[in-house]
């Protein structure tokens, strides 16, 4: 019996390894091609590295949000959900020793959802704040930050919450989630997408900040994208994540000082004084 649960718990691993990375895959070709946006990333990227002043800012209208809300949201897919996929394993192997006799891919899938719901919800917040950066003249139309004084303080708070102490519990479970997944297991498809949505939110108030950075390098620059899906997965999964993170946060909060203190409203103010 224990050598037939192993195998089935192989087979599951891959079957469910295998859907998530085919999500992320479809997330990923989906932000490759532009996301709806009328030109590629490449060419998104190289604009958003350049001055653009002839550019005009896109109306803002029913539709149009809807096609930031799914950039936002697919771009989240392509960078949290390889992050996330040990946790998603972990939920249908536990789902799988619980229930011999059922398939865990229902639940995991439900798990899976659960989880890009939240991120679904940081999108939203997220579509309403570069909708107000871009009426304030904050952002360019290219979706870059506009003001050393806007990057400077995104920089400057995202560099402060990597020593908070709730970034540091979002974290440590997101490192470790076995507790998590076995003492707060709810039955059904209906309890796996509570499990994951909950899971998704320490997730979310681990990396929201880190998300934000997206405002000053750009909401489409496939560089920052890929920098930070890579720095989102080493903070969670590779040894050191806690050490990582207030690391990254001092070279954060004294970027950010930088261009503040370099910023000429800020020189003008000091010679003043």
């Amino acid at each position: 019996m224990p050598g037939v649960l192993e195998r089935a718990l192989r087979r599951d691993r891959l079957v469910v390894a295998g859907a998530v990375a085919l999500v992320a895959l479809l997330a990923w070709a989906y932000l490759l091609s532009g996301a709806g946006m009328g030109m590629s990333a490449m060419e998104m990227t190289r604009h958003s590295m350049m001055p653009m002043p002839m550019m005009q800012y896109a109306q803002w209208d029913l539709p149009y949000a809807v096609l930031m809300f799914f950039m936002w949201w697919l771009m989240m897919i392509a960078m949290m959900l390889p992050s996330a996929t040990p946790v998603i394993l972990l939920s249908a192997a536990i789902n799988r020793r619980s229930r011999a006799d059922q398939a865990p891919y229902g639940s995991a899938a439900a798990f899976t959802m659960g989880y890009l719901l939240a991120w679904a919800f940081f999108s939203l917040l997220a579509v309403a704040v570069q909708w107000w950066l871009e009426s304030q003249g904050w952002l360019t139309p290219m979706m870059v930050s506009a003001s050393d004084l806007l990057a400077g303080g995104v920089l400057m708070v995202a560099g402060a919450w990597q020593f908070s102490p709730w970034k540091s519990a979002c974290l440590a479970h997101c490192r470790s989630p076995v507790q998590f997944l076995t003492g707060h297991r709810r039955p059904g498809k209906t309890g796996a997408i509570r499990m994951g949505m909950h899971h998704g939110l320490f997730c979310l108030g681990c990396c929201w900040f880190l998300m934000a950075l997206l405002f000053v390098g750009g909401v489409m620059n496939l560089y920052w994208i890929i920098a930070l899906a890579i720095y989102v997965a080493a903070e969670k999964l590779l040894p050191g994540g806690q050490n990582t993170a207030r690391v990254t946060g001092a070279v954060l909060m004294l970027w950010g000082l930088w261009l503040l203190v370099t910023h000429p409203m800020i020189t003008s103010l000091s010679k003043g004084i």
